[in-house]
């Protein structure tokens, strides 16, 4: 392994460390945190942002950013409640409805961004107030689901002793990673999206398909997103206005934190799967500690997120360094 491989993995390895010691260090301190039990916990209780994570990584992989995603969770979450509550639609029908709606908009902000050169900032805080505010144009308040989730929770279990199931939340999450890494590293669009995030000129020059590469990240996150407001009705068994709100910023500190540079180019799925779990770790921490407040989770995911962009700082800077010392002895 070279030394520019070297240092573009230093972010995702920083990320691993960081994770299994913050996991060491909550096992010394509290029986039972090392269980099988608090483990799958992880996955079952962080799926949502861990599906739009997955999305929002391949955005940020692009070079550009999403704000809609905790918003079109609390869209999705109240247009399949109502779909399944009050229009009777069967589930088989309703959740690709709303998978296709979250894919379209989030498609629908990527041809702003790529056919006008908008800022994607921008046009997706456009779409956060779009989303959010048509959920509550929908519904003001939380919406009960008693058709079909709860069977659906029931069905979709894996057995992994005689008292725990890995739920059905944590296995979308697990099926979504598995999909996204695949997507991200073994095919065609994945690795456009690494050349467009690394140098869009380039990517152009090359005659790499960007514009609908760039459209296609949208849909993908729009998607995601959509996908996490299911999860968050299988796992609250309601829709909700509300879900989802400020979960964006806490996706895009998941990503980071997992070692994907938020100039594009760098980082992989599972390392934003690691940032996820970061959270995990340290809301589970703060739940066994007992007399902390919760927002200590903020707290410290802060001060990570802060230490990560300076690393990520450092290693741009010295690859500008290597970079223009090496055209320099040329």
């Amino acid at each position: 392994m070279n030394l520019r491989a070297i240092q573009r993995n230093i972010p995702f390895l920083a990320t691993v460390i960081v994770c299994l010691l913050l996991y060491f260090i909550a096992a010394m301190s509290y029986d039972g945190f090392a269980s099988l039990r608090v483990l799958v916990n992880f996955f079952g209780d962080n799926s949502f942002l861990g599906v739009v994570a997955l999305g929002l990584t391949f955005v940020i992989l692009s070079g550009g950013i999403d704000l809609s995603v905790g918003a079109v969770i609390g869209l999705a979450s109240v247009f399949l409640a109502l779909a399944l509550e009050k229009w009777n639609l069967h589930a088989a029908l309703a959740i690709p409805i709303v998978l296709l709606v979250g894919a379209l908009f989030g498609a629908a902000m990527g041809a702003l961004i790529q056919c006008f050169a908008l800022p994607p900032f921008l046009v997706t805080l456009g779409g956060m107030f779009f989303a959010r505010g048509l959920a509550y144009l929908l519904s003001l308040e939380s919406l009960p689901i008693t058709k079909y989730l709860d069977a659906i929770s029931s069905r979709i279990r894996i057995p992994l002793g005689e008292v725990i199931e890995l739920p059905a939340t944590a296995i979308i999450f697990l099926v979504t990673l598995t999909i996204a890494f695949v997507v991200a590293h073994f095919t065609r669009f994945g690795r456009n999206v690494y050349a467009i995030g690394g140098n869009e000129q380039s990517a152009v020059l090359m005659g790499l398909p960007v514009a609908r590469t760039k459209i296609g990240v949208y849909a993908l996150s729009g998607f995601c997103s959509a996908l996490a407001g299911i999860v968050y009705c299988l796992y609250t068994q309601s829709g909700n206005p509300n879900a989802g709100m400020g979960l964006e910023l806490d996706a895009i500190a998941a990503v980071v934190i997992g070692g994907t540079l938020l100039s594009g180019g760098v980082g992989y799925v599972a390392g934003t799967v690691v940032g996820v779990l970061i959270f995990g770790i340290i809301q589970t921490a703060i739940v066994f500690q007992g007399t902390l407040n919760s927002w200590w989770t903020k707290i410290v995911i802060g001060v990570l997120l802060l230490a990560f962009i300076l690393l990520q700082k450092i290693i741009q800077a010295k690859k500008f360094k290597t970079a223009t010392t090496f055209q320099t002895a040329k």
